[in-house]
């Protein structure tokens, strides 16, 4: 077999539920390309035709044996099946997929031309192509991605992601988590179960909870079934499925928010996914349950990759995240140098099993594997975690190390602390705050 050809495609919709298509359109790609790059998703005013609803625009690298012309005609035949109707230039479509580069082919037909000669005036394009290949060089302008960028002098452009009916725009404002713990044994003092299965009583306080934190303002509700408090034992996944499933499928129907299953096996979140979940939070950044990394991919949903360098107690427990090659616990040689690092082997991980750059999250994870300098430090240093350009997660809430620092306080007297620590976050780069107490922390957000 003769060495595949590197494709850059752009990818954009601005029809229906945009989101939808593209994660479609990256599905049927499959069938004769290889993924192998995707770029941030962003939401674009329309160009050229400007009476028309605005896009979601993205790029992504494949390799691919066909031709040219036979990609064209593929490409072509996956739009028709997906519905796209040929009508006005440059008007609305349900989906949009152009070749940009073939290699350093070069081609001037009434059908193709390559590279694309739009290119240089369309940012739309561009910003996302630089997420991918910022230094690869135009082979007739001999300019880079950057390059041409740089010479449009245009504002960037909001990324967003998206959450079921909801669309985030990072960097418009902080999204705020509201946590609901349905655990008999949560460090925080907050659970709501006292057994194993939830009583109706339990659903109908979990439901109640979801709704006082919408009504102050929170952006979403995460939903945990499992202690992960240091020194936690691995419950059987039955049990957190009994304990989380039926306050999900309550919430789903009681709040109009996007709500996120806190767990890190991928057969609690598919039932959740079914339950009405949008989005998976996964505490072990994939060292548990890869698969999470392929449900989030075919369902089409986010997922937050926290980074842990904890080592639980149980053998067979700890033996199960040693998947990938992270440091011991406490061992830094640079807090965030290291936590990038191994934040970035995970984000390649859930990319390599099909879910694009646009559906993950960074969580650095504060208090797993980490002193109390440590977690100083990393408050301290959070914007150096945003090179990677992946949204940022920040979850302090009440946890240990404030307790410590306070001079000994317990879970439900940190939350001044909390928001402390959230505020400095927040002006080092922080998109989302996971929190308890949801009223505060909006208002400090807001503030």
């Amino acid at each position: 077999m003769t060495k595949p050809h590197i494709v850059y495609l752009a990818l954009g919709s601005n029809l229906g539920d945009r989101a939808a298509h593209l994660h479609t359109a990256l599905r049927e790609l499959r069938a004769y390309t290889n993924i192998e790059a995707t770029s941030f998703l962003y939401e674009t005013p329309p160009a050229y035709v400007t009476d028309q609803p605005k896009f979601l625009n993205a790029v992504c690298r494949v390799t691919t044996q066909l031709s040219p012309t036979d990609l064209l005609a593929a490409l072509e035949a996956t739009m028709a099946a997906m519905g796209r109707v040929r009508s006005l230039r440059y008007g609305p479509r349900i989906i949009d997929l152009d070749i940009l580069f073939y290699d350093r082919v070069q081609i001037d037909t009434p059908d193709l031309t390559l590279p694309h000669p739009r290119l240089p005036e369309r940012d739309f394009v561009l910003e996302p192509l630089c997420d991918i290949a910022p230094n690869l060089t135009h082979p007739l302008i001999g300019l880079t991605m950057r390059d041409l960028l740089s010479a449009l002098k245009a504002p960037p452009l909001p990324r967003v992601m998206p959450l079921g009916q909801h669309l985030w725009t990072w960097g418009a404002k902080t999204y705020v988590m509201g946590i609901v713990n349905v655990t008999p044994d949560s460090f925080s003092g907050d659970g709501l179960a006292v057994n194993q299965h939830p009583t109706e009583q339990i659903v109908a306080n979990a439901v109640a909870q979801a709704q006082g934190f919408v009504a102050d303002g929170a952006d979403c509700i995460d939903v945990g079934g499992m202690s992960t408090r240091p020194g936690h034992a691995l419950i059987p996944v039955e049990e957190e499925m009994a304990r989380v499933i039926p306050v999900v499928r309550a919430l789903a129907e009681a709040v109009d928010a996007p709500i996120s299953v806190d767990t890190f096996r991928s057969e609690v979140a598919q039932a959740a996914l079914a339950a009405g979940a949008h989005l998976i939070n996964d505490v072990w950044g994939l060292r548990y349950d890869r698969g999470l990394a392929r449900l989030a991919a075919e369902a089409g949903v986010p997922l937050v990759v926290m980074h842990n360098r904890a080592e639980p107690e149980e053998p067979a427990y700890r033996a199960r995240v040693m998947s990938l090659p992270f440091g011991p616990p406490g061992a830094y040689d640079d807090i965030i140098g290291d936590i990038a690092d191994e934040l970035a082997q995970s984000m390649a991980l859930a990319q390599g099993l099909g879910l694009p750059r646009w559906l993950l999250i960074a969580d650095p994870g504060l208090g797993f594997g980490k002193t109390l300098e440590q977690q100083l430090e990393l408050i301290d240093r959070l914007d150096g975690l945003r090179e990677g350009g992946y949204p940022l997660l920040f979850g302090p809430s009440r946890k240990r190390f404030i307790g410590v620092v306070l001079g000994g306080l317990p879970p439900e007297e940190r939350v001044e602390g909390t928001l402390a620590t959230c505020v400095l976050a927040i002006d080092r780069g922080a998109d989302i705050i996971r929190v308890h107490d949801v009223r505060g922390a909006v208002r400090a957000a807001r503030m």
